[in-house]
């Protein structure tokens, strides 16, 4: 998962994407990357690992000249955690130069490597999909490109053979050197894009966002999602166009937006966020007064942050008592996208600490968003005991993850997913709790259907149902990435080491 940024503005935009790169830091800390260009099109580029503050100091912003740009927060799903050659922006200087950021996992990777460099003539340094999505737009444009003259109807052009030869997810901003700023999105809408605007003196202004939260802190208002299949050109004039590029294009969007990766102040294909955990609250409270009809619960303990919503409304739904069990470290980051499992473990007990008399004697219910690989949640049943819990109940408001999510969520084995092979009896044995409770997976859509007024009836579930939109993921495909996962390749070894000595300190201007 990560976040992305796209803007055109009348004034330098250093600034802003930097700004906007912070409120989208909850969807990647791994590394954050910004390119600037001018009129001229001359680009500007700094990235590297880290969180944005880390990143970008003040003489790297004021490298970083231009009224338009891209940026980029990642938390890695493909390629290397650590490799600095795969933090993104990526870059190609033919033709035009472009620059592309992208959110999402492609499906068919390797092949779309093994053609580019067969086929395209086009050599992939790296092996973040990212870069391949990159050459395959500049291929694709360098097909229809007349001389030096390049129309709106030339990009898009090339943005249908893409969706034609790109499969997985993806939601992508580019820049085109002198041209303009282009975004689009994977014909299922699987990861989300947004698009919006501010009016000034001088014109209009155009921010692209993974989430329209970055939209309302920057102060621009939101226009619209922008469609599954849909590619907008963005002028660096302000000329905004669009038009649908896929064939059978349907909205698919992923549910784990809803349930984890969103900040709850988001809202993605019209679906407020917040609302669809409120939701998700009270389908679940339903199953416990089912499931636990004697209802022995004193006190509902949310996880911070995610699951306050869902277990306020839980607590509210079954008339239950509603605390604030656990403080949160806001200076330790979202454990579950730390690269490995011992960081994710010793991480817990840095961020979370109980407030003992929330748990003293008493039967607690503690709610989170989920329960993926289960580390976390032993870890906080153990602390609530330790805290003088009575008993120790465990509500997830999603479902069972069963499956990999292949579509841009580090969920890449089976054998790493708490719930594969076990029933909600011997999670709660695993992790040490008197029982634990899992949202159903029709309740789950339902609740987000609902936050939706039913405009929305269809999601992407993958991790929950091991049904793959994309139509490309079998057992065979599942096999091959769980073989290719490995602490050697978490950790960054192999050949992406040598490409980091040559990256530097990825600060470049880019002609």
């Amino acid at each position: 998962m990560c976040g992305i940024l796209g803007v055109v503005a009348k004034t330098p935009v250093n600034q802003l994407l930097y700004d906007g790169l912070l409120v989208l830091q909850h969807r990647g800390q791994d590394a954050a990357g910004i390119v600037t260009a001018e009129s001229n099109g001359m680009m500007h580029m700094h990235k590297g690992a880290g969180l944005v503050a880390d990143v970008f100091r003040t003489r790297n912003m004021r490298s970083l000249m231009g009224n338009m740009g891209i940026g980029h927060v990642r938390y890695p799903t493909a390629g290397s955690a650590s490799s600095l050659a795969e933090a993104q922006p990526f870059y190609v200087n033919s033709p035009f130069g472009i620059v592309l950021a992208h959110n999402g996992n492609l499906t068919n990777h390797k092949e779309l490597k093994d053609a580019m460099y067969r086929n395209d003539l086009r050599h992939i340094n790296t092996n973040s999909d990212s870069e391949a999505l990159l050459n395959t737009f500049a291929f694709e444009l360098q097909k229809r490109a007349v001389g030096f003259a390049l129309k709106p109807e030339t990009i898009f052009d090339a943005i249908s053979a893409v969706h034609r030869r790109v499969r997985g997810a993806y939601a992508v901003v580019a820049m085109i050197a002198g041209y303009g700023l282009v975004a689009f999105r994977d014909p299922f809408g699987i990861r989300p894009l947004v698009v919006g605007e501010h009016d000034t003196p001088e014109g209009k202004e155009y921010l692209v966002a993974s989430e329209s939260v970055a939209l309302d802190t920057m102060g621009f208002k939101l226009i619209r999602d922008i469609a599954p299949g849909e590619a907008v050109f963005i002028t660096m004039d302000g000329e905004f166009h669009s038009r649908q590029c896929a064939v059978n294009a349907k909205l698919v969007p992923c549910i784990f937006e809803h349930v984890y990766f969103a900040r709850p102040d988001s809202v993605i294909d019209g679906i407020s966020v917040y609302q669809a955990r409120l939701n998700m609250g009270d389908n679940l409270a339903e199953k416990i007064r089912r499931e636990l009809p004697e209802m022995d619960i004193d006190v509902v303990v949310p996880i911070p942050d995610t699951s306050r919503a869902s277990a306020l409304q839980l607590a509210n739904h079954l008339g239950l008592p509603y605390r604030e069990g656990f403080q949160k470290n806001r200076y330790i980051g979202r454990t579950f996208i730390m690269p490995g499992q011992g960081t994710r473990k010793k991480s817990v007990r840095q961020k979370l600490n109980p407030i003992a008399q929330e748990f003293k004697g008493r039967n607690v219910l503690l709610v989170d968003d989920s329960i993926v690989r289960g580390t976390t949640s032993k870890e906080i049943v153990q602390m609530a005991r330790e805290a003088g819990a009575t008993k120790v109940y465990f509500a997830s408001a999603a479902p069972p993850v069963r499956f990999p999510h292949v579509y841009g969520i580090d969920m890449p084995t089976r054998a790493e997913l708490i719930a594969t092979g076990r029933d909600a009896a011997a999670v709660a044995e695993e992790i040490s709790a008197d029982a634990v409770f899992y949202q159903e997976l029709d309740a789950l859509v339902q609740a987000v259907a609902d936050a939706s007024e039913n405009r929305v009836t269809t999601f992407e579930t993958s991790c929950f149902s091991g049904e793959y939109i994309t139509g490309d993921v079998d057992a065979a495909y599942l096999d091959e990435i769980e073989n290719r996962r490995n602490p050697a390749s978490k950790d960054g070894d192999g050949g992406s080491r040598v490409l980091d000595m040559n990256v530097g300190v990825a600060e470049q201007n880019l002609v």
